[in-house]
C-alpha cells in the first residue's frame, strides 16, 4: 500500500513519521508542496496511492472521482478545517474520509492573542526600526478594558477567549451554532454583526463556510469603530481583501495581523504587502512541533483504520 501526504507542517517532520508507517507496512510519498498542490498536480498523483492525507489543498469531487478510478480507497483532512475537501464527493463515491478536530485550539489561540498584543504595542513596527537604526517610542494601547468581537466560538474560540479574559478583557463570541460554555459565562453573546461598533478588536476564528464568506466587507466594517484593530486566524475568504485594503487606508481600521488570505502565498502583487500597520503570517497558526506530532499520529491512524491495516 501508498500512502500520499501534502500536508506542510506533517511534511515539515515527515521523517519522525516514517516509523510509524514503516511499522505499518506502508509505502510513503512525501509530496513536495510549499502550501497547496494545484487540481492538475492531484490529480495525476493521487490516483497511484490508496490513502491520502490532505492538507489546504483542493480536495475536490474532481480530484477524488479521479483518485477513485485508480488506487484510492481512504483519506484523512490534517487538522480541522475542511473547507478545502468536498465531503459530499467522498460520501457518494464511497471513500472513507474525516478530520481530525480539536487538535491545535490552544496553538492557533496563541497566535491569536499574540497578535492582539502586537496590535495593541506596534512590537512589529518598533522591531523593524530599532532593526533599521532607529529607537521608536509608539504609545499603544492597553489590553485592560478593551473589547473584542469574537468571530467564532469552537475550539479555537474559547482557547482564545480564556486568554483574553485573562488579559481583562471584554468579549462577544458571535457564533450561532456554538453552545454557551459554563466556564466563559463572562463572554456575551451577539449576532453578527450587532454591536461590533463596541469592539477594539475583530479577532476571527471561525471556520470558512457559504455564510462565513467575505462577513468582514466594506458593509460591516462600516459599523466597526473607527480605529479598530482585526486578527484573522481562520481562513482568509472571511475577509474581503478589497474592502480591508480601502479600511486601511481610510484609517477606518488601524491596523490588522493577517495568518491568512484569500490567495496563497500571499502574492507579491498584493497591496497589502505596502501597508504599514499589517502583520503577516503564513498560514502557519497551528505549527508547533507538539501539535504536528499529536495531531499527525492521528490522522495516521485513522487512514490505516479505514484500509484495514494492522501494525504488527
Amino acid at each position: 500500500m501508498k500512502i500520499l501526504v501534502t500536508c506542510p507542517p506533517m511534511l515539515g517532520m515527515i521523517d519522525a513519521f516514517r516509523p510509524r508507517f514503516a511499522q505499518y507496512g506502508v509505502e510513503l510519498t512525501a509530496a513536495k508542496v510549499v502550501q497547496t498542490l494545484s487540481v492538475e498536480e492531484l490529480k495525476d498523483i493521487v490516483p497511484q496511492h490508496d490513502g491520502w492525507i490532505i492538507g489546504d489543498d483542493p480536495a475536490t469531487r474532481e480530484v477524488f472521482l479521479t483518485g477513485q478510478a485508480g488506487k484510492l480507497k481512504a483519506a484523512v483532512k490534517w487538522g480541522i478545517g475542511v473547507d478545502n475537501v468536498d465531503f459530499a464527493a467522498c460520501k457518494e463515491l464511497g471513500i472513507p474520509i474525516t478530520n481530525t478536530p480539536n487538535m491545535f485550539g490552544g496553538e492557533v489561540a496563541d497566535i491569536a492573542v499574540g497578535y492582539v498584543i502586537a496590535l495593541a504595542r506596534e512590537t512589529f513596527q518598533i522591531d523593524a526600526a530599532v532593526k533599521q537604526g532607529q529607537w521608536p517610542k509608539p504609545r499603544g494601547i492597553s489590553l485592560a478594558g478593551k473589547t473584542v468581537a469574537l468571530v467564532g466560538f469552537g475550539d479555537i474560540g474559547r482557547h482564545t477567549a480564556r486568554r483574553l479574559l485573562a488579559s481583562d478583557m471584554q468579549v462577544i463570541a458571535y457564533d450561532p451554532s456554538a453552545a454557551d460554555v459554563p466556564e466563559l459565562a463572562s463572554v456575551q453573546r451577539a449576532t453578527w454583526p450587532d454591536r461590533l461598533e463596541e469592539a477594539d478588536f475583530i479577532v476571527i476564528t471561525c471556520a470558512l463556510n457559504t455564510s462565513s464568506r467575505h462577513m468582514l466587507n466594506a458593509d460591516t466594517l462600516a459599523q466597526a469603530k473607527h480605529g479598530v484593530r482585526i486578527v484573522n486566524v481562520g481562513r482568509g475568504p472571511i475577509i474581503d481583501e478589497s474592502a480591508l485594503e480601502a479600511a486601511l487606508h481610510s484609517g477606518k481600521v488601524y491596523s490588522a495581523a493577517l495568518d491568512v488570505f484569500e490567495v496563497e502565498p500571499l502574492p507579491s502583487t498584493s497591496s497589502l504587502r505596502s501597508h504599514p500597520r499589517c502583520i503577516f503570517g503564513s498560514h502557519n497558526a497551528s505549527n508547533t512541533a507538539d501539535a504536528v506530532v499529536r495531531t499527525s499520529e492521528i490522522a495516521i491512524d485513522k487512514l490505516m483504520d479505514f484500509l484495514g491495516v494492522k501494525a504488527p
